[in-house]
């Protein structure tokens, strides 16, 4: 037998918030279970499920994981504008002509 990742789990300050977002990146929908404030939050999409667990603790050192998504139905610089109007941060432009 072997295992299967479940969901990837990311620590955050605001997991309801940080859901809520990733959502809309994924075109999913936070679980009906979940609430505002609730101590985690679960993203469900066909990708894959995301859940958002609420720490404590700040961030202190970058992330070591990242997200690596591709757009389905825009180009590369549509689904940044998107993202952008999502909340989103553009930290580093690595887009190539």
């Amino acid at each position: 037998m072997s295992s299967l990742v479940r969901h990837v789990t990311i620590d955050c300050a605001d997991a309801y918030a940080l859901a809520g977002f990733w959502a809309e990146v994924l075109n999913g929908k936070v679980s009906d279970d979940d609430r505002p404030g609730d101590p985690e939050a679960l993203v469900e999409s066909e990708g894959a499920g995301l859940l958002f667990i609420r720490v404590p603790e700040p961030k202190t050192v970058k992330n070591r994981v990242h997200l690596d998504i591709q757009p389905q139905d825009r180009t590369r610089d549509e689904e940044v504008e998107r993202l952008l109007a999502l909340g989103a941060t553009l930290v580093g432009d690595h887009r190539k002509p």
